[in-house]
């Protein structure tokens, strides 16, 4: 049976031997990438699992089992402390979706392995959907409340949403009253008015796209958080990073914060998370992109830029591809939480070649770094500070920034500048 859009139906099975044949040549593709070639885990665990599929033993990929069979494990291993499944299975989602970003692969078979699941899908790539302005530019969107249109969320997604969307409606409400002038008009135009213009410009719905950290967890693994007992080992950076909650505390403060610039704009904006956010959605209008290496997004559109993210051997950091030197900008994934004293972050304001669309990035290694880099949306004292590091002409131009704050019992400091690009 023919293989098919996703967006049409689900693929079909069992697959004709032509469908298999076509999977088998775009596997072997996407494992001779440097995406995936240049990993050890990464092709392995991949590979396992399309071959599981089509061999018909889709039921058996499960975390425990792909740990023992992939992974070398002990049948009796404790997941819970060694996730090394679980991190695999979300760094293999993080290339797939970069290596299919490229539109050089448009037309090839899509491989995808859906959150909460090591069971992978095959289908064709749909085609770019035209752009569906929305009838009223002021009118405000959010996906919690057009999701009875949409594939049956979680609760847990729902009602964090929801709380995301009345923090958003309260901050904003009261920010643009307070803010707005008594006749309806635009405040004078300061430095963040002139920053956000690209994004407030134009009657095209603004999205909004946050990173979820348990989004990398497997469906039914996310429990509540509780206090750690007196003496309790410390916890891991990634421990934090992937179990902090669908939504990172300082992602939804970045939102509320920066919301104010738009709501007394009268633009209008809607808050999708990263895994709904799909590329059709995002060429629709300015893009304002919250988190790192939750988000998806994020990775993909600086992958193209000299100020990066990157994850290898045990490090997260942001790179410098001008520089053939390794930054110091980094952090070990494996450093206790209580123990990070410092954090960096991409500010940034772009206009995206691929989604044709201007971008607005916060992003951090960590939330702390994520929280400082938003400060300087919104901060204009912050602001200034990155504005006087570029060229006098910057409102014409793009601009990257990376940032260093210090973390002092989990808050974050202000933020430095510590390079600037413009172009």
């Amino acid at each position: 049976m023919p293989l098919v859009p996703k967006s049409a139906q689900e693929v079909l099975q069992p697959y004709s031997a032509a469908d298999v044949a076509a999977i088998r040549e775009q596997l072997d593709r996407l494992l001779a990438h440097p995406l995936f070639s240049n990993s050890k885990r990464y092709p392995v665990l991949l590979a396992y699992a399309v071959d599981q599929t089509l061999n018909g033993n889709a039921a058996d990929l499960k975390e425990r089992s792909i740990g023992i069979e992939v992974f070398g494990r002990t049948p009796s291993y404790d997941a819970n402390a060694d996730p090394v499944v679980r991190i695999t299975a979300g760094e293999v989602r993080k290339r797939l979706m970069q290596y299919y970003y490229d539109s050089a692969h448009d037309q090839e078979l899509v491989i995808e392995l859906p959150t909460g699941s090591y069971v992978p899908v095959f289908h064709y790539a749909e085609p770019p959907a035209e752009p569906d302005l929305p009838a009223a530019a002021t009118e405000l969107l959010l996906p919690a409340l057009a999701s009875a249109s949409e594939p049956a969320r979680s609760a847990w997604g729902f009602r964090w949403l929801l709380v995301a969307a009345l923090v958003i409606l309260a901050c904003a409400a009261g920010l643009g009253i307070g803010l707005r002038y008594h006749d309806d008009q635009p405040p004078p135009s300061t430095a963040i008015d002139r920053f956000w213009a690209p994004i407030t410009a134009g009657s095209a719905t603004a999205t909004y796209c946050l990173g979820e950290p348990a989004k990398n967890l497997d469906a039914g693994s996310i429990n509540s958080l509780e206090t750690p007992a007196p003496g309790a080992k410390p916890e891991p950076l990634y421990f934090r990073l992937h179990q902090s909650g669908l939504f990172a505390m300082a992602d939804v403060v970045t939102l509320t914060r920066t919301a104010a610039t738009l709501e007394t704009r009268h633009k209008a904006f809607r808050v999708v998370a990263a895994s709904d956010a799909s590329f059709a959605q995002l060429r629709e209008g300015p893009i304002v992109l919250i988190g790192a290496f939750d988000n998806i997004w994020t990775l993909r559109v600086t992958q193209k830029l000299r100020f990066g993210f990157e994850s290898k051997d045990g490090v997260a950091l942001i790179v410098d591809r001008k520089s053939q030197k390794q930054t110091t900008w980094a952090t070990a994934w494996d450093l206790p939480y209580q123990k990070l004293s410092r954090d960096y972050a991409i500010v940034a304001r772009i206009h995206d070649g691929t989604t044709g669309q201007p971008v607005i990035i916060a992003a951090g290694i960590s939330e702390e770094g994520t929280e400082a880099a938003g400060e300087i949306l919104y901060n204009p004292v912050y602001l200034d500070l990155l504005l006087a590091k570029a060229p006098p002409n910057w409102e014409q131009m793009n601009i990257e920034a990376v940032i260093e704050t210090q973390v002092i019992e989990g808050h974050s400091g202000p933020p430095t500048v510590l390079a600037v690009e413009a172009w």
